[in-house]
């Protein structure tokens, strides 16, 4: 029996983690992927105070080694449900596991584009992750498809790398931050694609090239090696089945307390129903949501 359980190693699990442990609880971590969620893929973190500048890698890392510190217990494994009985079950691939208290931090997936045949070309020239993948295309022509801080970032690595860089976007101006938009700007290998969305993805084994529409309707084939897909992001909430209450978009409805419809469940970092979602909020929702599940625990001790 855990005192309390933690879905998700991002930075508000984690930090949910590390204030969990300094008040002497017994935690257990899980995480499906890679620890850090997906400030892993971010090179360079400039917003955060005291912190100006430190890539996702070093900054997810330092988190890790101090959850392990403090003796956090981490399973690699994919949470399948939970149940909210006298004790807390969470069902894994790998067993089911019991809890005083649960935090949710699952965070937020990769939204995908619609295409019918985009699936044939994952690892072949269709990518989620410049970081990860764009290694693979040195010196060669690849596009970003996307407007947020994400494809700005990801366009911005690529065309240190890369040969070429088309950035599409569907709208013609970006959602991101001025700072990286004009930062994107005075690469002179970034191309910009404004008002237009991707058609269709053609190669017979691999991608070799796209296809890209404007409003007007006029089509553009480019040759390219890979596309490179942040168009953004949506909740990891499927396997609540539920049990929480969710917003239309799948965000889970909580105050700034973090506790959910359900006592003893508490909700973290980008998956909760808020306006900004931030390193900082993230870390501060770990916080909230560790001190109010402390407070829960030692009221029903």
């Amino acid at each position: 029996m855990y005192d309390c359980i933690i879905i998700g190693a991002g930075p508000a699990g984690l930090t949910s983690a590390i204030y969990t442990l300094r008040a002497n609880k017994k935690v257990l971590i899980f995480e499906s992927n890679v620890v850090g969620g997906q400030i892993v893929n971010t090179m360079d973190i400039e917003n955060y105070p005291s912190t100006p500048h430190v890539t996702g890698y070093d900054f997810s890392n330092s988190l890790y080694k101090q959850v392990q510190d403090l003796g956090g217990e981490f399973k690699f494994e994919k949470v399948l449900s939970i149940e909210n009985t006298n004790t807390k079950k969470v069902t894994t691939s790998n067993g089911t596991y019991e809890a005083k208290t649960i935090i949710i931090a699952t965070g937020l997936e990769n939204r995908m584009l619609n295409l019918p045949n985009i699936d044939s070309y994952y690892g072949k020239g269709v990518s989620i992750c410049a970081v990860c993948d764009g290694g693979f295309f040195r010196g060669k022509d690849v596009a970003v498809v996307g407007g947020g801080n994400s494809a700005l970032e990801d366009a911005l690595y690529l065309s240190n790398i890369c040969n070429k860089v088309y950035l599409i976007h569907r709208r013609n101006e970006f959602r991101a931050d001025a700072k990286t938009v004009e930062l994107v700007k005075l690469k002179p290998n970034v191309e910009f694609i404004l008002d237009a969305n991707v058609t269709s993805i053609n190669g017979e084994n691999v991608v070799e090239s796209i296809e890209v529409m404007d409003k007007a309707g006029n089509v553009k084939p480019l040759n390219i090696s890979c596309l490179f897909i942040a168009i953004g992001k949506v909740p990891n909430t499927e396997f609540l089945n539920g049990i929480v209450t969710t917003n239309s978009e799948g965000f889970i409805d909580a105050n700034e307390s973090c506790t959910t419809n359900l006592e003893g469940i508490f909700v973290a970092g980008d998956i909760r129903n808020k306006e900004v979602r931030q390193l900082v909020t993230a870390t501060s929702d770990g916080a909230i949501a560790a001190s109010e599940a402390i407070k829960y625990l030692n009221n029903h001790a």
